[in-house]
């Protein structure tokens, strides 16, 4: 089978799925139509000077960018409802017989926003009436707390690492979350409540990440460049059921779309340690940390056929390289003899008292350790080859600090982040009853941590050495079809899925700790490196704790509303 006739196949499967989805829904009875969680509504009352309200006027409602057209008639109380609808920039027409046409521009709708627009007609005929001015829009269709930001207000304010999330913390109620593992991404406390209970969408899906340890520094899973976002809205309290995913702030997030205009943008952010000003290290060390970050991507939206399909697309790398530094203890030169005697020296130590080993194997803890009456010393016969060669394989101090022994290696490590991300969304104007979009998005973020004593002996924490999964996908699809101007159902699927994890520099050597003369340690598949030893007076060697980590989500999601 070609890839046409696969393209085909999936297609009528697909349209097949979405069709029996509405037709089961058809069967349910209907409610009022309301804004629903990425997309807004449009209601009014139409009035004659009066007054009173006009049945049976026609309501023609335009989105201006992409030119979809929807038309209603009021009821019998001059009422009429547009429900869902995207958000974006409106025009409202009314037109009925005995008076003069009114049309009302500049109408901004907003996520999950009821706009009301009050149309007051004039008697008379053959005249139009156009209001220029930005429509009042009241919001008065639920009684949540929430703040809405725009697009310009998300590329304007200034961004750490250009992550519109941190946005969210200028909200009513809303304080930067401490303690969180992912407060270094924005994530936040919502009127006293944890981080981790935030509820993230992205065009109306789920975007959480839903691994328990949220390992990948986050509490959401996707997070598109703020060039690529039409608006987002925070709500912290009284939002409807639809969102009850949690207890926290809901973040509800939309992507842009193509309109019948070709738009884009491009940019470029570095930051390098070159440009900065430098100071003397600490302990008198000179070697200053790298930073060097390159941040770059751009956006383009654009019609395919206008007033019908339409097209937008985002893509961002951002290349990052920090140097990490630390000040370990090692080995001395005397140490790696099996010669101790540097303990007794309290300056050189810090002790109070000088620090006196005991003989090994003796089981007397009061028996000192000594060679030919020298203390602190092994004779040759009690040093052990495997033990030498660990020893050995420590780096050598390369500073001394006030004379002593401890904190005697300066290590600077380069550290890697590499982010590769991008969205793409397509919207199509099937019909005046059919309205479709479907969103992909991609983010993956590998880090690379060095370890502090070289490649065999690790000695790294958690998190600190080894190499860092964090790669998301997510996908939204949607097909909203106008039964009549009392039903409206909308079929919507969304799929979230994630790979977080760290392992250990060795992690595919498993025969490791065996080359070096450590026997029976267990080994497998990405369990390999040396075993975490804790050593007294210098720094442990080997793989950290808690490592390999790999950690996997897989969430569909099938929402429907009518």
């Amino acid at each position: 089978m070609n890839a046409r006739a696969v393209n085909q196949l999936c297609t009528r499967r697909g349209m097949a799925w979405v069709l029996s989805m509405l037709l089961a829904l058809v069967s349910l009875a209907t409610h009022p139509l309301y804004a629903q969680v990425d997309q807004g509504a449009i209601t009014g009352t139409v009035s004659d000077p009066s007054g009173a309200a006009v049945p049976n006027a026609t309501v023609t409602v335009t989105n201006v960018d992409t030119g979809f057209v929807l038309t209603d008639r009021t009821d019998s109380r001059g009422t009429y409802t547009f429900s869902p609808i995207k958000i974006g920039k409106y025009s409202v027409k009314v037109t009925a017989s005995g008076f003069s046409t009114k049309q009302q521009e500049n109408i901004q709708l907003h996520v999950a926003e009821r706009a009301t627009v009050d149309i007051a007609l004039q008697v008379g005929a053959e005249e139009t009436v156009v209001v220029t001015t930005e429509a009042p829009l009241l919001q008065t269709g639920d009684g949540s707390t929430g703040q809405v930001i725009e697009a310009q207000t998300i590329v304007d304010t200034p961004l750490n690492g250009r992550n519109y999330v941190f946005i969210a913390q200028l909200a009513a109620g809303i304080a930067p979350g401490n303690g969180s593992r992912g407060s270094g991404k924005g994530d936040f406390s919502a009127n006293g409540m944890r981080s981790e209970q935030n509820n993230f969408l992205l065009d109306g899906v789920d975007n959480n990440v839903n691994v328990v340890d949220f390992f990948n520094g986050a509490s959401y899973s996707v997070k598109p460049p703020p060039e690529a976002l039409a608006e987002f809205k925070v709500q912290t309290g009284a939002y409807s059921a639809e969102y009850g995913h949690s207890a926290g702030a809901v973040v509800n997030v939309s992507v842009k779309s193509g309109t019948n205009s070709i738009h884009g943008s491009a940019w470029e952010y570095i930051r390098n340690d070159a440009f900065d000003i430098h100071e003397w290290a600490s302990f008198g060390n000179r070697v200053v940390p790298k930073y060097r970050q390159n941040q770059f991507g751009g956006t383009l939206g654009f019609p395919i056929l206008k007033d019908k399909l339409f097209l937008f697309g985002d893509v961002e790398a951002n290349r990052i390289i920090f140097g990490e530094s630390s000040n370990v203890s090692v080995p001395t030169t005397l140490m790696r003899q099996g010669n101790f005697s540097e303990l007794l020296d309290t300056s050189k130590t810090g002790n109070s008292n000088p620090i006196q080993l005991v003989q090994p194997n003796s089981g007397n803890i009061a028996t000192p350790m000594s060679c030919n009456g020298q203390r602190n010393v092994l004779c040759a016969s009690q040093i052990n080859a495997t033990a030498l060669k660990i020893l050995n394989m420590y780096p050598v101090a390369n500073q001394s600090i006030n004379g002593r022994i401890s904190n005697n290696y300066f290590s600077n490590r380069n550290a890697i982040d590499n982010t590769t991300q991008f969205d793409i969304r397509a919207d199509y104007n099937a019909t005046k009853s059919d309205q479709a979009f479907v969103r992909a998005s991609y983010s993956d973020t590998p880090g690379t941590r060095a370890p502090i004593l070289g490649p065999v002996l690790d000695g790294g924490g958690f998190g600190d050495t080894g190499n860092i999964v964090n790669f998301s996908e997510a996908l939204a699809a949607s097909w909203t079809h106008v039964f009549n101007s009392s039903f409206v159902n909308e079929a919507r699927f969304g799929y979230n899925y994630g790979h977080f994890g760290f392992t250990q520099p060795n992690a595919a050597n498993s025969n490791l700790a065996a080359s070096i003369g450590l026997g029976g340690i267990p080994g497998g598949t990405t369990n390999g490196g040396l075993p975490n030893v804790s050593v007294s007076g210098i720094n442990g060697f080997g793989t950290p704790t808690w490592t390999p980590t790999d950690e996997h989500q897989n969430v569909p999601q099938l929402p429907y509303r009518h």
